[in-house]
């Protein structure tokens, strides 16, 4: 099984650096931090999203991928820090892939039911 630690890290790394300015804000770093404590938790690799929390986590993980293209990836690829650019880029992939699948899932099922989440291999 594949060591996620990195995503969780820079996921904590976001919430950490965000201001929670507003309630939409606060919202989204709650979400942020409850995929956090679910994958720390768990198998490390899944985590549920309630029907309720499915906008607000995918927002969240589009703020994660978009981030981390414009802050830190530019950082690591000038660094010519391979690993840590495969890692990010893996990264921003995913959290759009899974912002993708949970906003469907707010779409199809009205908002009224939960979604588990595996992450995608790492390559």
């Amino acid at each position: 099984m594949m060591n996620y630690d990195f995503f969780t890290a820079q996921m904590r790394f976001i919430v950490q650096k965000t201001e929670r300015q507003s309630d939409e804000v606060a919202l989204m770093m709650d979400a942020l931090e409850d995929v956090i404590a679910q994958l720390e938790a768990g198998d490390g690799a899944s985590f549920r999203i309630e029907a309720q929390a499915l906008r607000p986590t995918a927002r969240a993980l589009a703020g994660v991928a978009g981030f981390m293209q414009q802050h830190i990836l530019p950082e690591a690829t000038a660094a010519g820090n391979t690993s840590g650019e495969e890692q990010i880029r893996w990264t921003i992939d995913s959290c759009m892939s899974m912002m993708a699948n949970l906003m469907t899932q707010a779409e199809l099922d009205k908002d009224e039911k939960g979604l588990d989440v595996v992450l995608p291999p790492f390559p």
